[in-house]
């Protein structure tokens, strides 16, 4: 079986980069098969929600994805509201000031996963195969072959790993990674608010842990509480009237009274670096290439900018290199460099500076915030490193 590309990991950036690749056959390898698009109560929401930068719902528009979304279920991020650990300090974005329509849009995982999984439907020359087991890459001069469990041989000019953060891809290559343990968990749940939530996205760090309100359609928010693992353990046993009192008194009553609607989740918290993002015939996309605190909802906007560019970088290339050229890969890889270490450092940077203990600490890093709001040069670059 022999393809142009073949991408292992079929979650969203893995699927967004198989319908990107144009021109190029391609084998989409999943470890489960995905099932028709779910259908949900107009009240429901998923648990996992995403704050897609305009950049990346660009790109997923011009994939035909985004139209593949009930408009109603799409929700802009108007403005944002971050505090400081001291009660008073405060940076705020807004949509008007920096001159775009939405500063994000809250999308849920599942809706996005189905729009996605469909708009593979109509992309000429991929082939799914699912449920499959990868179990050795090798790699030659002139092709990559990836041996499945059932004992199939794939073979292509390119590897793209989009299998996450326990890749396969990764370490068949030996491109190696660092990665840490935050020692926190995020504690996801949503809620129905008393007050309207204007679409403002709201945010607290709270010296450690970071809690953060993203709106929803109507009068429903999604939050993200980043606390220790032992602090979540407790949240997450807590009856549905408790953690609404809990969540209300962390945020200030912003949004007055909370209903919980969707039962609350937690997801280990990890910071990852490949070591390279390519090898001969192979790259890195998504998770199997970084992973960072969800404090800046970065994550999912960092993977599909490396399926964009990646792609890109592809279609772009000379009619006498192959999609797997190394030296087209490393085009790849420089292109992505400097986004994505500005990005993790910023933000571990971030949760590192507001989990030190010590009032002078508090004092710099809250008169830090406040200077920041005032300034709006480097309001807009920031801005503008989290839209792209």
């Amino acid at each position: 079986m022999k393809f142009d590309v073949i991408i292992v990991g079929a979650g969203l950036v893995g699927a967004s980069f198989a319908r990107a690749a144009r021109g190029l056959s391609a084998a989409l390898v999943a470890a489960a098969p995905r099932g028709a698009a779910t259908v949900r109560a107009t009240s429901g929401f998923d648990v996992r929600v995403y704050a897609l930068s305009p950049g990346n719902a660009k790109f997923l528009r011009r994939l035909k994805v985004w139209q593949g979304i009930a408009p109603e279920r799409l929700t802009p991020v108007q403005a944002m509201r971050v505090f400081g650990d001291d009660g008073r300090s405060l940076l705020e974005f807004d949509a008007y000031r920096c001159g775009v329509d939405a500063l994000a849009w809250i999308v849920e995982d599942g809706l996005l996963q189905d729009a996605l999984w469909r708009s593979l439907q109509t992309r000429d020359g991929l082939e799914l195969i699912a449920p499959a087991d990868c179990e050795q890459l090798e790699v030659a001069a002139e092709r990559a072959t990836v041996r499945l469990g059932d004992g199939r041989n794939l073979q292509a000019k390119l590897v793209v790993g989009a299998d996450g953060a326990q890749s396969f891809v990764r370490e068949g290559a030996g491109l190696g990674a660092a990665e840490r343990a935050y020692g926190q968990t995020a504690v996801v749940a949503n809620f129905a608010c008393e007050r309207p939530h204007a679409n403002v996205a709201h945010q607290w760090f709270q010296g450690g842990p970071v809690l953060a309100l993203l709106p929803l359609p109507g009068s429903h928010v999604s939050m993200v509480w980043s606390v220790a693992d032992a602090e979540a353990a407790r949240l997450l046993v807590l009856d549905a009237e408790a953690l609404c009192r809990e969540v209300e008194h962390a945020s200030r009553g912003v949004l007055g009274q909370l209903t919980l609607v969707t039962a609350p989740r937690g997801f280990a918290l990890r910071r990852l670096a490949a070591g390279r993002l390519v090898a001969p015939r192979v790259a890195l996309i998504g998770d199997a290439a970084h992973v960072v605190h969800p404090l800046a909802g970065q994550g999912a906007n960092l993977g599909f900018q490396d399926a964009r560019v990646l792609a890109e970088v592809l279609e772009a290339r000379e009619p006498v290199r192959d999609p797997g050229d190394f030296g087209l890969l490393r085009r790849y890889a420089r292109a992505r460099a400097e986004a994505v270490f500005t990005m993790d450092a910023t933000v571990n940077g971030l949760f590192r500076l507001f989990a030190v203990e010590g009032r002078a600490v508090s004092l710099l890093r809250n008169a830090g915030l406040n200077l920041t709001d005032r300034l709006p040069v480097l309001k807009n670059i920031l801005m503008r490193q989290a839209m792209g």
